[in-house]
């Protein structure tokens, strides 16, 4: 067997070779794929097998997929471009008869209508008509996405979005990192679609109050147009295209599109996901130590 992570420099791809690891797939069966060998230089010391692949080169893709048996494609993050580069794995990927193809999609692709959602849309698409097998791992947000910015938000003492009173379903990276092993490392997965999330939704002014609860410091969540919002980003150094991106995402969290109630984390884990109180307790207990 060999197994085939792309993007394993990245914070995603890394978790979910480490999760092979832990999981006991011995390091020669897997195969981790990047840009940057220098960045996987510690993985290969333990014996996993490094790559250099990038998704712009065809030809690099073909020589690191030799072999594989199956394989994660870790999205893209370059909007305008990652189709075409998704379509040069999924052509690498056909060409060495890969025997399952994982995609790291987004949750509730087919009817979102996000902006951020087209690219996810387009690679499913390409998918269905290429013949690979496949399973997709449609992933709501990252519950990193808001305590990265922890530090801030007890600074700033608020939490700013557009996102009015919509839930999302955010989970930890490692959950889903965890998941995208669980796939790779059994059966029965070719041709479903996982909609992947928190066991239990959360609105951004939960989470303020979660975060006021833990920290003792008043964080209030501040609702605003999403105009302003992008605005509001754009002000904190934030690309101009990329606030309105993200101020468009929270406009699909406000429509539901970032919730889901399926439990298909829950099932693939086969254990609860990280709660949302934990997530934020890890972050902050280190600070305050």
């Amino acid at each position: 067997m060999s197994l085939i992570v792309t993007g394993a420099t990245g914070q995603f791809g890394r978790l979910t070779v480490e999760s092979l690891l832990q999981r006991g797939v011995p390091a020669r069966e897997i195969v981790a794929t990047g840009r940057r060998l220098d960045r996987l230089k510690d993985l290969a010391d333990r014996g996993v097998t490094v790559r250099a692949a990038d998704y712009a080169d065809p030809a690099s893709l073909r020589a690191a997929f030799e072999g594989a048996t199956r394989l994660l494609l870790v999205s893209g993050s370059d909007p305008g471009v990652r189709v075409a580069q998704h379509r040069n794995v999924i052509e690498a990927a056909r060409r060495n008869s890969v025997g399952l193809l994982a995609y790291t999609s987004i949750v509730n692709a087919p009817a979102s209508t996000m902006r951020m959602a087209g690219d996810h849309q387009a690679s499913e698409a390409l998918l269905a008509q290429s013949g690979v097998p496949f399973v997709l791992l449609r992933n709501s947000w990252y519950i990193e996405n808001y305590t990265a910015r922890l530090a801030a938000v007890l600074e700033q003492g608020a939490i700013f979005g557009s996102a009015g009173e919509g839930r999302v379903s955010a989970a930890a990276r490692a959950d889903y990192a965890q998941a995208a092993a669980a796939v790779l490392t059994s059966d029965g997965h070719q041709g479903r679609a996982y909609e992947l999330g928190g066991d239990t939704a959360f609105t951004l002014a939960e989470l303020a109050a979660e975060i006021t609860a833990q920290s003792g410091t008043q964080v209030r969540y501040t609702d605003l147009p999403e105009k302003d919002y992008a605005r509001a980003l754009a002000e904190t150094g934030v690309p101009r295209p990329y606030a309105e991106t993200l101020a468009d995402a929270d406009q699909g969290l406000r429509r539901g599109e970032l919730r889901t109630d399926s439990r298909d984390l829950r099932r693939l884990l086969g254990r609860p996901t990280t709660p949302l109180a934990d997530a934020i307790a890890a972050v902050l207990l280190p600070a305050i130590a």
